[in-house]
């Protein structure tokens, strides 16, 4: 379990993030057009797990603006924005927006995705929302940078996981 802050109170999580150079667990989500989707999906291209508590707080939507617009100039990559709100809010925000580069994903039917990346929240006023991280996916399947974002408000580190997957 890891623990973060919000607003300097203490949260914890469910677990870890997978380990970087460890296989991302498969997951599946339901899109905006309420389809299944998995990891497997997107094979052979790099991707941005964008996961956050909600679309509609401050923050987050942030992070959506800004690899909708760090996406557009990316070769082979997908930026997939998870968390836990309806297919429909994802939806809604970013048509209203006009976000195109950033594939939305609802983790609202079971869970499984926040689990199985050991980042749900446990206890405090977001509990079962998931907490905000980034993982970065290579071509084949195997994390290549992650972050937990320790104080919940802020933004994450954008520049780390665009120059990871130059690395990659």
């Amino acid at each position: 379990m890891a623990t973060v802050t919000l607003k300097g109170n203490k949260i914890e999580t469910s677990g870890t993030l997978p380990k970087v150079g460890s296989k991302a667990p498969n997951f599946k989500l339901t899109n905006t057009d309420l389809e299944t989707k998995s990891l497997s999906d997107f094979s052979g291209s790099k991707v941005i797990l964008n996961i956050f508590p909600s679309v509609d707080t401050g923050t987050c939507a942030t992070s959506v603006r800004t690899f909708n617009k760090e996406a557009s100039q990316l070769e082979n990559t997908k930026v997939l924005c998870i968390s836990r709100d309806l297919p429909f809010a994802m939806g809604r925000f970013c048509g209203a927006e006009g976000l195109d580069n950033v594939i939305s994903l609802s983790d609202y039917k079971d869970g499984s995705f926040g689990k199985a990346y050991g980042l749900d929240f446990t206890n405090g006023p977001l509990e079962a929302l998931h907490s905000r991280c980034i993982v970065v996916v290579d071509e084949n399947g195997t994390v290549s940078y992650t972050e937990q974002v320790s104080e919940i408000v802020d933004e994450p580190n954008y520049k780390a996981a665009l120059d990871a997957l130059m690395n990659d």
